[in-house]
């Protein structure tokens, strides 16, 4: 598709519903040529793991017509579906969220006319698909430990982690919800990580969550 910051920008904007709503409804179906599908996903660093599979892939999202669009936070998801649905944009949707807001995406679908009574596999079936306990989860279960503590050291924030470690609120932590943790202490830092530890992983080790969006 054409421009996906632009069009992920207006569609941001018109989902948020104020004055320049109407505006980037127009700037969003003047780009709407060429867009097969939509995959909805909770934040920005979600956003960066999608990609960063797709690149592994060697797939081109923007050439196959796919957008992957962050919402910002799950309780938005029902007006972002609406958008993208048969008297919007029309476009086919995926997804891909945490477990505690698969609640916010089941009423989304079924107020937007997916279903009723949606289970997970329904969901699933749908293309949406729900990372327990987060994506962030997924990625350390996948790597394992020493696999994210490669990862954090090629990125140059070995010595950060082992500072990060010696706080007392964490060194009765299991070295897990450590290294989950560490991962969302700075602003930016989850997003860039995403992406890393999606190159890091063996090719078939890709959580079945995210595994299974770029299946479709």
């Amino acid at each position: 598709m054409r421009e996906p910051d632009r069009f992920r920008a207006a569609v941001r904007l018109w989902a948020a519903g104020g004055p320049d709503a109407a505006t980037a409804a127009g700037v969003a179906r003047e780009l709407v040529a060429g867009l097969r599908a939509v995959v909805l996903v909770e934040g920005v660093s979600d956003q960066r793991a999608v990609e960063a599979l797709a690149e592994r892939r060697r797939r081109d999202l923007a050439a196959e017509g796919v957008c992957v669009v962050p919402l910002g936070g799950a309780m938005s998801v029902g007006r972002y579906l609406r958008l993208f649905g048969a008297h919007g944009l029309a476009v086919s949707v995926r997804g891909l969220c945490d477990e505690a807001e698969e609640g916010f995406f089941r009423r989304g679908l079924e107020q937007a006319g997916f279903g009723v009574g949606l289970t997970r596999s329904a969901m699933e079936v749908l293309g949406f698909h729900v990372c327990v306990t987060d994506l962030e989860d997924e990625l350390i279960r996948a790597l394992g430990s020493d696999g994210v503590e490669r990862v954090i050291a090629e990125q140059g924030d070995q010595v950060r982690l082992r500072v990060f470690q010696n706080q007392p609120a964490q060194r009765g932590r299991s070295i897990e919800r450590q290294l989950r943790r560490f991962l969302g202490t700075m602003s930016g830092r989850k997003a860039r990580y995403a992406g890393a530890l999606v190159r890091a992983l063996d090719p078939g080790a890709v959580p079945r969550p995210l595994d299974r969006l770029l299946a479709g």
